[in-house]
């Protein structure tokens, strides 16, 4: 008899839940300083639930220092996370700073800028 794998649908639930738990440990239990407002933006979770790729952005901080000290607390959060999921395997985290808001944001700045000067030549 083949082994079913996990099906994606049920992958994406673990990410979510991921995302949801971490939001709240690091709002919550996560003292280190060099981590600030942070939100998480996604988290990918690999089919045998082994690692996840957890994305954040940062509203105030150094992007370099968060992701730095995240990393370094990754196994408390992995531990808070075993508390709370109830999987067989929880994933060993990794961070990664995304800049999609500020992307986001600086071309909303340019199409403002666009629409301001065609506004101006009309």
């Amino acid at each position: 008899m083949k082994k079913k794998s996990a099906t994606p649908n049920r992958a994406f639930k673990v990410a979510d839940q991921i995302q949801r738990d971490l939001t709240e440990i690091i709002a919550r239990e996560l003292k280190d300083p060099r981590v600030g407002m942070v939100t998480i933006q996604a988290v990918e979770v690999t089919p045998d639930y082994a690692h996840a790729k957890v994305f954040f952005s940062l509203l105030v901080g150094d992007p370099e220092e968060a992701t730095a000290a995240l990393n370094q607390a990754a196994g408390f959060l992995r531990n808070h996370l075993f508390k709370r999921l109830h999987i067989h395997t929880v994933p060993t985290l990794h961070f990664q700073f995304d800049r999609t808001p500020e992307r986001a944001a600086d071309m909303n700045a340019l199409i403002a800028q666009a629409v301001a000067s065609r506004s101006k030549d009309e």
